[in-house]
């Protein structure tokens, strides 16, 4: 049976979760509804270590996590509550949270092959420059050859319960719908049930001939939840009860 290389618990909902490409390190976009309180923290895909948890910023609600590559993360403020818009770019340390630079003129649009392509939001229409991810200088205007960065990441994809070979699910899936991921021989699977008139949602790790993984993942939720797990490389990430990460590697 398969058992977690680890898990860990945070004292809110795991809102946002980014992954470096280079580093293999994790960064966590925390909130906590009930204080208005965003955090963010840093762990190691490889080793399992925390590098560090409950990191703020001087913005206590209005603030995310855009995206993290080669030691470097970056996080950004909302114009206001209710507006999708993002201002300002803060940099800081991927497994120290130590201040790197910061920009509040300037906005994330994408990660690119090159480094962060960034605009100023004071500009009309909107200019997309190349920044540089140490110092966040700007270095030269966006070209094409400044694609979207591609990683390793791998999601699980819907797939109509009729798909499968009867009898090979656990339980009957909710919906008719499964989330379902192939990787070496497992099949990594996660499905929603109805119990006592509530919604379930599970995860199963299957190798022929049978289960070799399995965690309850939510119980009471009132609606039908997005895709439970991502595959890194050769490490499965899923969030369990929207406040514990855990990771097992496969």
């Amino acid at each position: 049976m398969l058992q977690p290389l680890f898990s860990h618990q945070f004292g809110g909902t795991i809102w946002r979760m980014e992954i470096d490409e280079l580093t293999d390190i994790l960064l966590l976009e925390i909130r906590n509804s009930d204080d208005k309180q965003v955090s963010f923290a840093s762990l190691s895909l490889t080793t399992g270590q925390l590098y560090f948890e409950g990191f703020t910023t001087e913005e206590r609600w209005l603030t995310g996590l855009e995206a993290v590559y080669d030691g470097v993360a970056l996080l950004h403020y909302y114009k206001h509550e209710g507006s999708p818009e993002h201002k300002g770019i803060v940099a800081i340390g991927a497994q120290d949270a130590t201040a790197l630079w910061s920009n509040y003129s300037h906005a994330f649009d994408h990660l690119s092959t090159n480094g962060p392509i960034v605009y100023d939001t004071s500009l009309q229409p909107k200019k997309p420059m190349l920044a540089d991810m140490i110092t966040g200088r700007p270095m030269r205007s966006y070209q094409p050859a400044d694609a979207p960065l591609p990683n390793s990441i791998a999601v699980p994809a819907n797939a109509p319960a009729r798909d499968f070979v009867a009898g090979i699910l656990p339980l009957e899936p909710y919906g008719n719908i499964v989330h379902s991921l192939d990787y070496n021989n497992y099949r990594i699977v996660s499905l929603h049930t109805l119990k006592n008139g509530a919604l379930q949602q599970h995860l199963y790790i299957m190798e022929d001939p049978g289960v070799v993984y399995t965690d309850l993942l939510n119980t009471n939720i009132q609606k039908l939840q997005p895709e439970a797990f991502v595959l890194h490389k050769n490490v499965l990430v899923y969030i369990k009860n929207k406040t514990e990460i855990i990771v097992l590697a496969l």
